[in-house]
């Protein structure tokens, strides 16, 4: 790989979103089923537009896509934090997400055309600097929230996500628009035959298998980051500025699994580099609810952000299973559609823990990580 990968992961403010979660049951009155219902808003909307991001980063430059992108999210965290009910706090998340949804698959697009034959590692790169921000920014989060309002906790990272949004204006290279060669081929990319034509490669016993293993995986890993700081303050009764540093760990974890995870998919395939990343996350979610030690839990999250490493393995495959003028709308359609399943996960999981067993929801995790393993042993090394 002779060029120079670029920074395309802007500061995430998901991150920060869990570790003030509890500031807003408080404030707006919210049980930890609704809770989980606002997390599985932020995540939805940012499902929903998926598609027609995929179909727009087919039609136009990808810079412009990720940098407006970078843009809404700033804006709509600054009406998030002036909410004043929590109707407007559950639209506003909904505008979050949507504007969240420009973003990720510009990137693979970008990054596909720049490094065709190293796009696992590329995307591995790529992701891991985002896990730099999110590893730095629960932490910051908490003690912002704790010592000022969680308003500041989360704001903070407004500006700076439009700082980075002229930051991606600037400095990632313009690449040729796709509709720019004056062919007819965007046409037909874009109309609804050929829409319908991605739902049709479903049908391919392979595309169905990564589908509903991405389905699943999303499932877990919204599950899990939505009430993992949580969880560890309510059941564990660890203090809320060390259970954020815990939840930085995750994603500190991920900066050197990321790559790791991505250059395995270029040099073993799909199926071995997948299945290595989600093995010790089955662990992970089976040992949780066994121990109360600080070091235990030092170990099992480090064991459970393993799975960080299947991003850019599943990504990647997707990507290399679609021609290039069909790679957004492809990868849009696959995204939405499992990802807007999987956004039920924080809903789902938030019930189970006003019941009373969240204990019980991690040991659920585990089971559906270890059926994931068994769906991608069927699977090709390669699409």
């Amino acid at each position: 790989m002779t060029r120079r990968r670029r920074r395309l992961e802007p500061l995430d403010p998901e991150a920060v979103h869990p570790v003030v979660l509890s500031y807003l049951q408080t404030d707006y009155g919210l049980s930890l089923t609704v809770a989980g219902l606002l997390v599985t808003v932020l995540w939805l909307f940012g499902s929903l537009g998926q598609l027609p991001g995929g179909i727009l980063a087919d039609r136009y430059n990808e810079r412009t896509l990720m940098g407006l992108s970078a843009l809404g999210v700033g804006i709509a965290l600054g009406i998030v934090v002036s909410s004043s009910t929590a109707i407007i706090l559950f639209g506003a998340t909904a505008l979050w997400g949507l504007a969240h949804s420009l973003y990720p698959i510009a990137r693979i697009t970008f990054l596909s055309r720049q490094y065709e034959d190293r796009l696992g590692s590329a995307l591995g790169v790529t992701m891991a600097t985002g896990d730099i921000g999110q590893t730095v920014l629960p932490p910051i989060a908490t003690v912002i929230a704790a010592g000022v309002a969680w308003q500041a906790g989360l704001g903070f990272v407004a500006p700076l996500l439009l700082l980075a949004g002229l930051g991606i204006f600037i400095a990632v290279p313009a690449l040729q628009d796709h509709s720019a060669d004056g062919s007819d081929e965007v046409d037909e990319t874009t109309s609804l035959r050929e829409t319908l034509g991605v739902f049709r490669e479903l049908r391919n016993p392979e595309m169905a298998v990564m589908s509903l293993i991405l389905f699943l995986y999303i499932f877990i890993w919204q599950s899990f980051t939505a009430f993992y700081p949580t969880y560890l303050t309510s059941v564990k009764e660890i203090d809320p500025a060390v259970a954020s540093l815990l939840f930085g760990f995750f994603f500190a974890v991920g900066v050197v699994v990321k790559p790791v995870g991505g250059a395995a998919y270029d040099r073993i395939g799909m199926r071995g580099s997948l299945v290595g990343v989600l093995l010790p996350p089955v662990a992970g979610f089976l040992l949780l609810p066994m121990v109360d030690q600080l070091w235990a839990l030092v170990v099992i999250t480090a064991l459970i952000s393993t799975m960080l490493g299947s991003g850019a393995i599943t990504q990647s495959y997707l990507a290399d299973s679609f021609s290039d003028a069909m790679q957004g709308t492809g990868l849009g359609v696959i995204r939405t559609t499992t990802a807007t399943l999987g956004a039920g996960g924080p809903l789902f999981f938030g019930i189970v823990a006003d019941y009373g067993f969240f204990n019980e929801g991690y040991i659920a995790l585990a089971v559906i990580m270890a059926a994931i393993i068994v769906l991608t042993l069927r699977m090709p090394q390669s699409p």
